[in-house]
């Protein structure tokens, strides 16, 4: 059965707008289907507006561009009130809860203080994307981002 694994917004976000970042090997990871990303229209609507955030000066081409990349590889999910679910000290984040829960994931990864704090609580693994990556993602996936500058070697 494939890894079910819910992606916070964050961690979404630095994958797809820094092409050579920490995180720019989930790229390849979606796109491989070697897991199962969900997501919600809650998420999905938030991923949209944080990338036309003017700090991220993306036209809106650019937008399309790189949600072409994320969301062809995530499994919607229609995510009702979850009464009983965790509640998240940030109310803003509980979405991906609630997302997780009614998904049934395996795995919600994040760097997130808030949504970490709630590791015990819930009945799926909340992890960071080294963590993750460390337990489900094969070693040659995992690149290094290319150093802007030589390192000299004595």
């Amino acid at each position: 059965m494939m890894l079910r694994v819910v992606f916070d917004t964050n961690v979404v976000l630095s994958a797809l707008r820094f092409q050579n970042g920490h995180l720019a090997w989930l790229r390849a990871h979606w796109a491989s289907r070697v897991v199962e990303a969900l997501g919600s229209k809650a998420t999905v609507d938030e991923l949209i507006a944080v990338l036309a955030y003017p700090k991220f000066q993306l036209a809106s081409a650019d937008i399309t561009a790189l949600l072409g990349d994320f969301l062809p590889c995530v499994e919607l999910v229609d995510v009702p009130v979850v009464r009983d679910a965790p509640r998240c000290r940030d109310a803003a984040d509980q979405k991906f809860v609630d997302l997780a829960i009614t998904a049934r994931a395996d795995v919600l990864v994040t760097g997130d203080k808030d949504l970490l704090a709630l590791k015990a609580a819930v009945p799926f693994a909340i992890e960071a994307p080294a963590e993750y990556a460390k337990r489900f993602v094969e070693p040659d996936e995992v690149r290094e981002p290319r150093a802007k500058y030589a390192v000299a070697r004595t």
